[in-house]
């Protein structure tokens, strides 16, 4: 559905995702721009993002300081 179809009914697919479980796609010019989904919690899911993302943690007890925060921007 294209961007302008959506933007005049937007609460009614609202209600359509909703109610039904069933993403919509919106397009810009043809192109999918969007995907509108049902909102779920998942714990598993946040942590499958998460997994593998640690490359090594030499000691886990120290506390973090703001050296290393700043470390992670660079």
């Amino acid at each position: 559905m294209s961007k302008s179809q959506f933007k005049a009914q937007a609460l009614k697919y609202f209600r359509e995702v909703e109610q039904t479980g069933q993403p919509i796609i919106i397009t810009d010019h043809d192109k999918p721009v969007l995907r509108l989904v049902p909102y779920t919690v998942d714990g598993d899911q946040a942590l499958q993002a998460l997994r593998g993302s640690v490359l090594r943690y030499d000691r886990p007890t120290d506390p973090v300081g703001g050296d290393d925060w700043e470390s992670l921007h660079q």
